[in-house]
């Protein structure tokens, strides 16, 4: 974990409450994709986690979803303003476990840490398919980004306004995968984990205090004991999760 002031770059709104924010600083500390950032905001008690959509060094970009008063005060933020990072923070995906045709499953604010997860695993020559769930046409987001990697894409929304009608669950059958990683709202993950036997690594979403373990606030039980979804996780794997 490291401390740091990031200056903005860009804040930009890719869809009615979905923005892009690209911040310059020091990147070293991210080293797989699912980690995850807590930002500080002036006036805010608790910092506000964000997943890390992509890196590189001296540049992180960030994909965050407005929904309450700290996330609208970030949509409103000017490029050259200033914010304060913790980055490195949590586990991530575990990219040497997969075989060759791993599938990803993201759904919502769960979507921006497989951008760079597809990259990582398409470096190592494995065959990537997508599987992108979204509400509705117009909630969806970063898909010619995908595209562009190369990835088999997917896409479902429930009011099938877009790709399949349905959900993430649904588009799977059309897939050939030896592997899962997923991200998403519980439910999504409940359900992925029922329809499916493949292995894979879960990466949950759990409100956090102060998102490097030491208040317990996002604690989880899995088969192996407890763990901080902050520290520990956010990814489990699936034969640790209990429901």
């Amino acid at each position: 974990m490291k401390q740091g002031l990031f200056t903005i770059l860009e804040n930009r709104k890719l869809t009615r409450d979905i923005y892009r924010m690209v911040l310059e600083g020091d990147t070293s500390e991210i080293k797989v994709p699912g980690q995850f950032v807590n930002i500080a905001l002036n006036g805010f008690y608790l910092r506000r986690p964000i997943s890390v959509c992509d890196w590189k060094s001296g540049e992180l970009v960030l994909l965050y979803k407005v929904v309450g008063r700290g996330t609208a005060f970030m949509a409103a933020l000017p490029p050259g303003a200033q914010l304060d990072l913790l980055t490195g923070l949590g586990n991530g995906f575990d990219m040497n476990k997969c075989g060759s045709a791993p599938v990803l499953i993201g759904g919502g604010v769960g979507i921006p840490p497989l951008y760079a997860l597809a990259k990582g695993l398409l470096a190592r020559g494995k065959r990537v398919s997508v599987i992108l769930g979204f509400n509705s046409e117009e909630d969806a987001f970063y898909l010619q980004a995908f595209e562009t990697l190369g990835v088999q894409l997917a896409v479902t929304s429930v009011d099938g306004s877009l790709g399949v009608q349905g959900l993430v669950t649904d588009a799977l059958r059309l897939i050939s995968a030896d592997y899962l990683y997923t991200c998403g709202p519980e439910p999504m993950l409940r359900a992925l984990y029922e329809n499916t036997e493949l292995p894979g690594q879960f990466s949950f979403e759990e409100r956090m205090g102060c998102g490097f373990g030491a208040c317990m606030g996002c604690s989880c039980e899995t088969k192996y004991g407890s763990k901080r979804i902050c520290k520990e996780g956010p990814v489990l794997e699936r034969e640790e999760i209990l429901w």
